[in-house]
């Protein structure tokens, strides 16, 4: 064997070793992922057909409503960081995400309808409701829709109607066919946490300024969170749906007291919205933050104390 074909033999062993560590740590990865989600949940019929769902603590009920990529397991980390003890809280799996299905409709008003669906299954008549960045167009359905069944609306960085972004703009199709394509597999999410976990955390919301303020724990947990993410794909994809026909709701026929939240920095630009929103729901509260991102970092004890006294306030 020649001196070349040598260095080549070599090189081709200790690439195929590389591809054989790797691929058995994704494996393990995914696997305790999917074994989280699976374990930390559970199923229920409802009239609108199955709902995933999770319940934690005690007291007066909050409805969690996650945001895009989530899930009920996303709807637990968002009342951990954004809620104080002393509540009984339901996070539900939106249309799409994990093991809640994906119906022919599945409009924010439909899914506002699978709340109330959930909730009479579970014999909650009256909650507090928390929705969080995509999360928000149901959670104003639900408000539009069955005002004698909320107490209080949450709004966390939501992605609402704003003037300044027009309904029919731009389709995001091709990003729903590139997401429902690639990501039929965890690997190339898995990939691109190891290989440009800078690029994962920022399409997460966290502006680079802020990704050298939290540990490498904090970002691997935020990474993780979004683990195992093909059965997420349904739910991303009609995620793009809606935000390509969004329109303005009547804000003004909302009756429970409102508190709203955003930050500045936000890289999904949920700043404007969240204060239209705030200001046209009769006596809604705003909290502008100058920096914090889309998950609000460096604002927790701020945004904790505000929910929680604002529910509490209005229970």
């Amino acid at each position: 064997m020649s001196q070349l074909s040598l260095i080549i033999t070599i090189l081709g062993c200790i690439i195929a070793v590389i591809l054989i560590v790797n691929y058995l740590s994704y494996r393990s990865d995914i696997r305790a992922a999917r074994e989280r989600v699976i374990s930390g949940s559970q199923i229920i019929e409802t009239k609108c057909g199955q709902i995933e769902y999770a319940i934690m603590g005690e007291g007066p009920p909050v409805l969690v409503v996650h945001g895009a990529g989530g899930g009920y397991d996303q709807g637990m980390w968002i009342a951990r960081d954004n809620l104080g003890e002393g509540f009984r809280i339901i996070a539900p799996s939106r249309f799409g995400y994990l093991r809640t299905p994906l119906p022919k409709d599945a409009s924010p008003a439909a899914q506002a309808d699978a709340h109330a669906c959930l909730l009479d299954a579970l014999n909650i008549s009256k909650v507090a409701v928390v929705g969080v960045s995509a999360g928000a167009p149901s959670s104003l359905q639900f408000a539009l829709r069955y005002p004698e069944r909320i107490s209080s609306l949450v709004l966390i960085v939501p992605g609402t109607y704003t003037p300044e972004k027009p309904v029919g703009s731009p389709s995001p199709v091709p990003l729903a066919f590139i997401l429902s394509m690639i990501f039929k597999s965890d690997f190339p999410l898995w990939a691109a946490m190891k290989i440009y976990p800078s690029s994962v955390l920022f399409t997460m919301g966290v502006p680079p300024s802020f990704q050298s303020k939290i540990t490498d724990a904090q970002k691997d947990e935020l990474m993780r969170s979004l683990l195992p993410f093909s059965p997420r794909i349904d739910g991303m994809v009609n995620e793009g749906k809606i935000v390509s026909s969004l329109h303005r709701y009547p804000l003004e026929n909302i009756t429970a007291p409102t508190l709203v939240m955003s930050a500045a920095d936000d890289p999904w630009k949920t700043f404007d919205a969240a204060k239209y929103t705030a200001e046209n729901i009769p006596g809604g509260k705003f909290i502008g933050f100058e920096s914090g991102g889309h998950l609000l970092i460096g604002q927790e004890d701020k945004v904790r104390s505000e929910v929680t006294q604002f529910i509490k306030q209005h229970n």
